[in-house]
């Protein structure tokens, strides 16, 4: 039986406001906003709860256990991808059956109907390593057909004990496991062929490269890997340092760090793979608001293993025009012979592909990478997502309408070109008054190159034209719009490049028919804003399930700053000032007093 403790109400306010840690209580104690319940082990925990609806799934949650509303287009987004999985997943194995049986038509299972909710021995067996609420799990459980089971896992005990209490509220006790353990842990007692998963989704607070080495050990051959990285500042290059220590490349800071992020976090998960003779196809990679998400089949083979070197490459930026050239780390050169005439032989190239000075402007370069230079979509794929996404039964949720913006984006993508430049950066290098997007479009369909739009950047130019191309179109149009006499100032990049003439006369004013992608056209949700203030992935010590958020800028106000001494205490201020500097400000060590109407 758990042992009552009454305390005043002054006491209970007290106790809520500071926090108090439960560990430094003779007895386990849970604060609530208007309660204090203690407990003995075992005891269900009673309190003010708040209860959350997102999809299909309800879920109550206290103060203890984070939520991020914010991460909704990210779980609507997984869902469907999941959903887009379990059935190219069950026409595998339903062709793999056919393969070892073809005469046994009946236990072949192709014509099973796949349902949401129910329990498909032959599914998918999911592993959510870090749960917290175990929203994700519910709702995975309830909206996508073909599952067998999903394992909602947590290393906080409190966050488990929802987890369970969830379950039961949305009554799906037969498809959820609730699992209390480290997530590495459990990943490496999953590495048997028939302990592995299916899929494991892994969303952690910062970078999720540490448990990259358990994931790829315990996903099944083709099995998917759905991996979240909210530390950009990092991926990004404000810490190229951080960004070695945690991924093992070196970023750069371009208007394509976005792009250069995902590439980054594809190259870890693909030199962690390979270790172990298994290589990654990436499906989709996304980047939206503050974090990366990445959706990668993993599949097992030695040979394909060292073709892993062509797919990874340096970057060289120039530290004046910002160009950017890619040298791979390897090459593959066909070596045809009677016997095998698709035969490839592995090589590495000879460089640098720069010189020690930018051609355009006469700057030196930096040096990043290595990252993932192959494409960082499956077109076969994304053309079943947007199937998914279009059927009635994806058109509840929330986000759908964002989802469907953003894939026709990344179709419209040029898959076989890396990273990208954005139009104001390149009409700022040069203090050029800025060229309507169509119209450089258009110039570059004209000369017969092809141009897309990245889905990470509204201004952005992906292209498979040289920069070189890039600088003439500009020059062109410098002559419609010349730049102010005073700009051209000496060791600066516009004066190096502006003042060479362009190689040829680009059409800027005739408008191409493929200018204007069917995604602007029809008005898609492309690039949508922030909806809400404080929109971002939170601190570990934001209360991320209340509604009563403060900016950090406001909260942190006069933190450090000491209160006025009454004027009858001035030896005790003399004791003060002899205090070490070291020592703790006695501000901290007398609480504030609590005023209480109760």
């Amino acid at each position: 039986m758990a042992r009552a403790i009454l305390f005043t109400c002054g006491a209970v306010r007290f106790a809520a406001k500071h926090r108090l840690d439960r560990n430094l209580l003779p007895f386990p104690v849970k604060i609530h906003s208007r309660t204090l319940t203690t407990m003995a082990e075992g005891d269900i925990k009673t309190g003010s709860l708040k209860t959350i609806r997102e999809g299909s799934a309800e879920i109550l949650v206290a103060e203890h256990v984070f939520y991020n509303p914010v991460q909704e287009f990210n779980r609507d987004l997984s869902i469907c991808v999941l959903t887009t999985f379990s059935r190219i997943y069950q026409r595998e194995k339903s062709a793999e059956r056919q393969r070892k049986n073809a005469s046994d038509d009946a236990t072949n299972g192709a014509d099973t109907k796949l349902e949401a909710g129910v329990k498909h021995e032959n599914g998918l067996r999911i592993l959510e390593a870090l749960s917290a609420t175990g929203l994700r799990s519910i709702r995975y459980a309830k909206e996508i057909p073909g599952v067998k089971e999903i394992i909602a896992n947590d290393l906080s005990k409190s966050a488990v004990e929802s987890i369970e209490q969830n379950v039961k509220h949305n009554q799906i006790e037969h498809l959820i496991t609730p699992s209390y353990n480290d997530a590495m842990t459990l990943m490496y007692m999953s590495t048997k062929p028939e302990q592995r998963f299916t899929a494991i989704d892994l969303d952690p607070y910062g970078h999720p490269t540490r448990f990259l080495d358990g994931a790829v050990q315990s996903i099944e051959d083709g099995g998917l890997l759905l991996i979240t990285a909210t530390d950009m500042a990092v991926l990004a290059g404000n810490t190229p340092e951080a960004c070695y220590v945690k991924y093992g490349s070196v970023p750069l800071k371009t208007k394509a760090c976005h792009e250069m992020a995902l590439r980054i976090l594809l190259r870890c998960i693909e030199t962690t793979a390979t270790r172990y003779g298994r290589y990654m196809k990436p499906l989709l990679s996304i980047s939206a608001d503050f974090y990366i998400r990445v959706f990668v089949r993993i599949y097992t083979g030695q040979y394909a293993c060292k073709k892993s070197s062509s797919k990874q490459s340096m970057v060289f930026q120039c530290t004046g025009c910002e160009a950017l050239t890619l040298q791979p780390l390897g090459i593959l050169k066909p070596n045809p012979t009677e016997a095998n005439p698709q035969q490839i032989k592995f090589g590495i190239p000879t460089g640098p592909f720069v010189g020690s000075r930018c051609e355009h402007c006469n700057h030196q370069h930096h040096m990043g990478g290595p990252i993932w230079s192959a494409p960082l979509h499956d077109e076969q794929f994304l053309g079943e997502l947007l199937q998914t996404v279009e059927q009635e039964d994806s058109k509840r949720l929330t986000t759908i309408r964002r989802i469907y913006g953003t894939l026709t984006v990344i179709r419209e993508e040029l898959h076989d070109v890396p990273l990208y430049y954005t139009l104001d950066r390149m009409c700022g290098i040069l203090k050029l008054e800025s060229i309507g997007m169509l119209k450089l479009r258009s110039a570059l369909l004209h000369a017969g190159f092809r141009v897309s739009y990245s889905h990470a950047s509204r201004t952005s130019i992906k292209t498979d034209a040289p920069i070189s191309v890039l600088w003439d179109i500009l020059r062109c149009w410098h002559r419609l719009h010349p730049v102010k006499a005073d700009r051209f100032l000496e060791g600066v990049p516009l004066t190096a490049i502006l003042r060479k003439e362009p190689a040829k006369v680009y059409n800027i004013d005739e408008i191409h028919p493929d200018a204007n992608p069917p995604s602007r056209k029809e008005s898609l949700s492309r690039f949508p804003e922030n909806p809400a203030a404080h929109w971002g992935p939170g601190t570990r010590a934001t209360q991320m399930v209340s509604d009563n958020k403060m900016l950090k800028s406001a909260q942190n106000q006069n933190k450090r700053k000491q209160k006025r001494t009454p004027k009858g205490d001035s030896a005790e201020e003399e004791s003060h000032n002899d205090v070490k500097a070291d020592s703790e400000s006695p501000e901290r060590k007398v609480p504030k007093t609590i005023t209480t109407d109760c």
